[in-house]
């Protein structure tokens, strides 16, 4: 995703505070007496795995004022890897402290104090199977929903733990100042999982949605419609994405992200479903009339038609055409002229979405629209194979440069593209990458 390196930069060193902010308040004030070294350093380790797991809250991609400006694949790999490296301090603390000095055995020992053992224990093992369930949901045959559950609550276990456990040491933080102010840089981030959890559903009720209508494509993918329900709708940019939930109240394991494929300035939304999983199944039996809830908009791959005077490009590859459809519609409904170019790719013909509505489309606006198959019918005289360099040499205008482009697809593409784009001279700030392999 185009970021600003400034803007990346800021939004680093307000992360890298909040991660130190527990180890940042042990050390203030008159810090007591040093111990063996390895025993700080694994003290250390502990504070900065309390506050780098304390900070994960703000980058799951919720909290739009903190990742405002940044792409959502960015945030949620951000997000992934700091994870592993808050498991890493988890059990280097332990272990760097027992090496320091082997009578800290007896923390984890139950027969010593099973009270003070078991939820380190349990702290321990919690952010273990955190982290090898992120990485591996679909080994373990988690459904979506579940894990979405089980990864909030394992979050919250290990962080009130692990505050729970720096409080009652008390090594660093024997003034009551310190441990008041630990708790609440610490509740902060508890906070923010609750108000996502039980307070942003509450908002999301007095604002339900309808199911208008439920169309399957030729791949069997699912076109859902929603319609507001007694209020004026959702404000979004072209190119974000909402989360959705099916049922009469919000309060429910099953939510999902979705990018909006309608136009910015149509009421009724409307979202494109792969059938991948339980839900996005059984999208296809929804039945009109049914109450929603969106939750959104989120994301910062966006198109603005005014600002792009001299055109745009877009490269998609499968779903990925979801959010640059929405462009489209926005750009035809606010009357564009500018040139646009897109090159959408998929595995065969019957593959490919909206292809009567890009057809209209490039009727209604000055779209000149390239398909490639992998798999091409008889007949086909259009390109084939893959969506690579010698494809944006052929096909692309050559000012390429001096055009914004929009990439959306799987890792496959964006790999392949992105170089491409780089080498035939567009900038980074021009260059604008979504991928959809996040989960």
């Amino acid at each position: 995703m185009n970021t600003g390196w400034r803007h990346l930069l800021l939004w680093l060193l307000a992360w890298m505070a909040l991660a130190l902010l527990p180890m940042a308040i042990a050390l203030s004030g008159d810090p007591p007496a040093v111990r063996d070294r390895i025993v700080e350093i694994g003290a250390m380790l502990g504070l900065l795995g309390l506050g780098v797991l304390s900070a994960q809250a703000l980058t799951s991609g919720r909290q739009r004022w903190f990742a405002k400006g940044l792409g959502q694949d960015d945030v949620l790999q951000f997000h992934r890897q700091t994870g592993l490296l808050g498991w890493g301090l988890v059990l280097a603390h332990p272990l760097t402290m027992c090496l320091g000095d082997a009578r800290f055995l007896e923390y984890l020992d139950p027969r010593a104090d099973w009270l003070r053992a078991t939820p380190l224990w349990g702290a321990l093992l919690a952010a273990t199977w955190l982290a090898t369930t992120s990485l591996w949901r679909l080994s373990f045959g988690l459904q979506y929903e579940h894990w979405r559950a089980l990864h909030g609550a394992l979050a919250l276990m290990v962080v009130a733990i692990g505050l729970g456990h720096a409080l009652m040491v008390d090594h660093y933080t024997a003034p009551l100042w310190k441990k008041t102010a630990l708790a609440l840089a610490v509740g902060a981030s508890l906070y923010a999982v609750l108000e996502t959890r039980v307070l942003r559903p509450r908002r999301l009720a007095r604002r339900p949605w309808t199911v208008q209508s439920v169309e399957t494509a030729r791949d069997g993918s699912h076109m859902l419609r929603l319609l507001p329900a007694g209020h004026d709708g959702l404000d979004f940019r072209p190119g974000q994405y909402a989360w959705i939930t099916i049922g009469d109240t919000p309060w429910r394991l099953q939510q999902h992200p979705f990018s909006i494929s309608s136009s910015a300035d149509d009421a009724t939304l409307e979202f494109t479903i792969k059938p991948l999983g339980d839900f996005t199944r059984r999208v296809g039996t929804l039945s009109p009339g049914m109450r929603a809830f969106v939750e959104g908009p989120y994301g910062e791959f966006v198109y603005a038609p005014a600002r792009c005077p001299e055109g745009a490009v877009f490269i998609a590859g499968g779903v990925g055409i979801t959010p640059i459809i929405s462009m489209l519609r926005t750009a035809r409904d606010r009357g564009a002229t500018a040139p646009l170019w897109l090159v959408y790719g998929n595995p065969d013909w019957d593959a490919v979405l909206y292809r009567d509505a890009l057809s209209a489309l490039a009727d209604d606006l000055p779209l000149t629209v390239i398909h490639v198959l992998e798999h091409a019918p008889d007949g086909w005289d259009g390109e084939t194979g893959h969506v690579d360099a010698a494809l944006i040499d052929r096909r692309l205008p050559a000012h390429l440069d001096t055009l914004p482009v929009y990439v959306c697809g799987p890792d496959a593409l964006a790999n392949a593209v992105e170089p491409a784009l780089v080498a035939r001279g567009v900038p980074s700030d021009r260059l604008y990458s979504e991928r959809f392999d996040l989960v």
